[in-house]
């Protein structure tokens, strides 16, 4: 059980409003818990759905990188709960294999589902994970593939993912019924 419940229906007028903000138009589910918890502090909630939206709408790295990125650092910190949500609406929306969706869990860089632009990513957010940095080699890596906003804006990607992995965590925030389940047997 999470230890601050997401907020549930029927909502006050300014909650369903805010939630009707974080999502898209059409969606058939009611919105995730992340977003329904969020409201407990609705001037953050609003202040992170517009970093968020930027990078997931409007940002200058591909698509599936961008999805890469997302899985490793959410893997990387065991949120189950955010992977599985990315799994199951953008995985393969933005072409990751079934294969490339599970290696971001259990696969090193030099699992044979990536490209060479791949293991960079997958290089880059194991070592800021690890280390809080990325080295010489890893960047020069990146560097080859991406110019310098979208470097930039890997970075932010890393670190919001990060973020939002210690605030599902933190508060045991469980899963989407309609989620892709986390393979067995991983951290």
């Amino acid at each position: 059980m999470a230890r601050i419940a997401p907020l549930a229906p029927p909502y006050e007028a300014h909650v369903e409003e805010a939630l009707r903000t974080w999502m898209p138009p059409g969606v058939a589910h009611d919105p995730p818990a992340l977003f329904r918890l969020l409201q407990h502090h609705p001037d953050l909630a609003s202040r992170m759905r517009v970093l968020g939206a930027g990078l997931l709408a409007h940002g200058e790295l591909p698509a599936l990188d961008r999805e890469i990125v997302i899985a490793r650092v959410t893997a990387r910190c065991g949120c189950r709960y955010e992977w599985g949500v990315h799994a199951a609406v953008f995985a393969s929306a933005v072409g990751l294999t079934p294969e490339q969706v599970e290696a971001t869990v259990s696969g090193g860089s030099g699992h044979p589902a990536w490209s060479g632009r791949q293991r960079a990513l997958i290089v880059a957010v194991d070592e800021l994970h690890d280390t809080a940095t990325v080295s010489d080699d890893a960047w020069t890596a990146l560097a080859e593939h991406y110019p310098a906003g979208q470097l930039l804006e890997f970075l932010v990607l890393a670190g919001w993912y990060r973020t939002i992995a210690y605030v599902a965590n933190g508060v045991l925030l469980e899963g989407e019924p309609w989620a892709v389940p986390y393979p067995p047997d991983s951290a």
